[in-house]
């Protein structure tokens, strides 16, 4: 097999496996993003572009990989290993788009639980809003939140003697 044969030929079983292991994600992300978004043509919608996106970094990722060399002695050896390397990337894509799947369906759900929860304690008559009792945080700088300055303490005056008018204190 010479190198442009073995190039025609990884480059089409890594096309036709990137397009089937696409199409089973498809098939396989639809009930998670239906559960998530529970509207079928936002499922449809959002499937596809995941499904676009997984087409575009596998083909280009394996694009670059057709071409790297590979030494061996056998260039059967050398097909191998490329195709190794291809479904390895193919795993890995599958697996993170899984993930993500995963990740938004349980958020979805966290969210879903939180309001459920929510309505079952306003219900109940609870409060689901921070209590303001606490009492509240300044917003100044810890410096500035010092005590203001005393004033001096009135004089203490002996009996019988008037208070000086506030003329005369500023004086003093």
């Amino acid at each position: 097999m010479n190198q442009t044969t073995q190039y025609f030929v990884l480059l089409a079983v890594s096309i036709g496996l990137t397009f089937a292991v696409g199409r089973l994600l498809v098939r396989a992300g639809e009930p998670f993003l239906q559960e998530v978004f529970q509207d079928r043509k936002v499922t449809r919608s959002v499937n596809l572009l995941l499904s676009v996106l997984f087409h575009l970094v596998t083909l280009g990722v394996l694009a670059i990989i057709s071409i790297l060399e590979i030494q061996t002695d056998d260039p059967v050896q050398s097909f191998v290993v490329k195709l190794g390397v291809v479904l390895i990337v193919l795993g890995i894509a599958y697996g993170i788009s899984m993930l993500v799947l995963i990740r938004v369906r349980d958020r979805r759900r966290a969210s879903q639980i939180s309001e459920q929860v929510q309505e079952r304690l306003a219900d109940r008559g609870i409060s689901t809003v921070p209590s303001q009792s606490a009492p509240p945080v300044p917003n100044q700088p810890y410096l500035s939140q010092q005590a203001p300055p005393q004033q001096p303490a009135p004089q203490q005056q002996a009996p019988g003697q008037q208070t000086p008018p506030p003329a005369d204190r500023a004086a003093t």
